[in-house]
């Protein structure tokens, strides 16, 4: 038995050329299964949960591939890879709902900063008082799925200094957000960010880790991780997707991994003390992902994303092969070894490529990766 796990992919939608084209009213108009976002350049879909791999791989590539058929018969459009305007159109918003009075305030308040493209992993967590337990483990080492997912090293045609520009930029809200003790606490605090407009409604909650569910905040069933940049490759999607789901099979078998309990930072404040060291890995891991110097929860000790991504790897190994998962979680090695999409994007960028050829060169590859897994893996399902 496993956990069941299901993602919300955002993509642009443009050019082969690179240039991002908004097109999400049209999508949305014509095909099943795709929702808009508040700019018209990026669409979302979403896998329905389950609790295989194999079935999520092909569910990750199905839509994608309707996507393309359309694109193609709307003329020579593609799908653009990272997860900001990599080479421009960063000084506007284009509405893709002028009606909606939600979308004015978010254009209004936050103008472009939004106007990125990323993945949300959810994992279901039914027990309120687990799924906390669960939000305030994850949430301190969100940085590290950060690390491994980072993908826009670029905006505006310019190089930013950031491996995820999109976490660098975007408007956490609110701006100050606990670690939850309890279910009931976060009910509170909810209800109290709502009464001072500081949250407009409850899905305006935008931190790295959440819990969600069918009513919140009193009926949550899930973990949303909401940190990663957008990953393209299916493969190096459930890798990631496999360590979340391998540390929160650990913590459920080891309550006492909770946060909470286990840090020796600091006994008097240990809650505002986590998060302000959350923070400071955030902003770490967004400038240099897996190259990232961080401070370790459990003790403060200095710590290099990529080697503790690996600590963990070797801790969470066994629990991944027990429930026979382990081979969705071995692609990790690979990110940890050759870098993520950012770093490969600044490899070439280093070589003399500009970022327009270094988008033209990732849409090539991430389409031949997709035929590729949908020939060997999904074909019969996708027929």
């Amino acid at each position: 038995m496993l956990l069941l796990k299901g993602f919300e992919i955002e993509m642009y939608t443009g050019k082969p050329t690179g240039e991002i084209v908004g097109m999400s009213d049209r999508i949305v108009a014509s095909l099943d299964g795709f929702v808009r976002e508040p700019d018209s350049r990026n669409v979302e879909y979403t896998t329905a949960p389950s609790q295989q791999y194999e079935k999520l791989l092909c569910d990750l590539l199905r839509p994608r591939l309707r996507l393309r058929e359309y694109l193609k018969r709307l003329g020579n459009y593609t799908l653009i890879p990272g997860s900001t305007l990599s080479l421009g159109g960063g000084d506007r918003f284009h509405r893709s709902d002028p009606n909606n009075s939600y979308h004015d305030y978010i254009e209004q308040t936050y103008g472009t900063k939004v106007v990125t493209a990323s993945v949300h992993i959810n994992v279901g967590i039914s027990d309120p008082e687990l799924l906390m337990r669960a939000c305030r483990l994850i949430r301190v080492e969100a940085p590290l799925y950060l690390a491994l997912s980072a993908s826009s090293p670029f905006l505006d045609g310019k190089i930013t200094g950031y491996h995820s520009t999109r976490w660098g930029l975007f408007p956490k809200t609110p701006s100050h957000v606990p670690l939850f003790e309890s279910h009931a606490d976060h009910i509170q605090w909810v209800k109290a960010q709502l009464a001072a407009g500081q949250m407009q409604n409850v899905r305006h909650l935008w931190v790295s880790v959440r819990p969600n569910g069918d009513r919140r905040p009193y009926d949550l069933n899930r973990l949303e991780l909401r940190i990663c940049d957008l990953v393209t490759d299916p493969i190096s999607l459930l890798a990631i997707a496999a360590l979340l789901e391998a540390r929160l099979w650990q913590l459920i078998e080891d309550p006492g991994l909770d946060p909470l309990e286990k840090s020796t930072i600091s006994a008097t404040n240990r809650a505002e003390e986590l998060v302000a060291l959350t923070d400071a890995n955030e902003i770490a891991a967004a400038q240099h992902s897996l190259d990232a110097q961080l401070r370790h929860w459990q003790d403060g000790r200095r710590i290099i994303a990529r080697d503790w991504i690996a600590e963990i790897y070797q801790e969470v190994w066994a629990i991944a092969k027990q429930r026979g998962f382990n081979c969705f979680l071995s692609p990790l090695l690979k990110i940890i070894r050759e870098g993520n999409e950012a770093q490969q994007w600044l490899k070439l960028h280093s070589y003399g490529f500009d970022p327009r050829l270094v988008l033209i060169q990732a849409i090539l590859a991430m389409r031949e990766r997709e035929l590729e897994l949908e020939d060997k893996l999904c074909s019969p399902l996708v027929a």
